[in-house]
């Protein structure tokens, strides 16, 4: 069995106009909830063995206030990757990793519920994260296979799902 877990980065600056996509950074609200989302991930329990990250600029930011203590490898591909790429990333880079785990973006991420989760393997969790995958969510897939290439569609099931708004309400949704 495999553990694999999933980062979205945090609420990026959308008023930063006068820079690039990947080069966005994030706001004041994205700064505290990747810290609280740290923290979550560390008092989660999961000691992960590695971390393979985009190396946007969010993603970057993100993780430094989220998880300062881990060294990600950066990997190009995951920038704004698809479900599909991201399976392919860890299939190859997953190595003898027991515990990953993976940030970068949406929808890739979020798309990884449907591709992971087999119909018999859905549960509250599940339904929950099949809503909205938001910024700086995390998700922990326990996955029915020993090694990370053999990493298939519906060998997942979701173990673990928290939103920074399900630590601090003030971090919900703004309308």
């Amino acid at each position: 069995m495999k553990i694999l877990g999933l980062l979205r980065h945090a609420k990026s600056d959308w008023g930063q106009s006068d820079k690039r996509d990947f080069d966005r950074g994030l706001n004041d609200r994205g700064r505290k909830g990747a810290a609280l989302m740290g923290d979550h991930i560390r008092e989660h329990g999961t000691k992960w063995d590695a971390l393979i990250a985009s190396p946007a600029a969010r993603v970057k930011q993100t993780l430094a206030a989220a998880l300062p203590e881990m060294e990600p490898d950066w990997d190009q591909k995951l920038y704004l990757a698809s479900a599909e790429t991201i399976c392919d990333v860890v299939r190859e880079q997953g190595g003898d990793a027991e515990k990953l785990l993976i940030a970068g973006h949406n929808p890739g991420l979020g798309d990884m519920l449907f591709e992971l989760v087999a119909p018999a393997n859905e549960n509250a969790l599940y339904d929950e994260a099949k809503v909205k995958f938001p910024t700086a969510s995390f998700i922990v897939y326990e996955l029915a296979i020993d090694d990370w290439a053999d990493l298939a569609e519906g060998c997942g099931t979701v173990k673990h799902f928290a939103r920074p708004r399900d630590l601090d309400a003030e971090l919900g949704p703004e309308y």
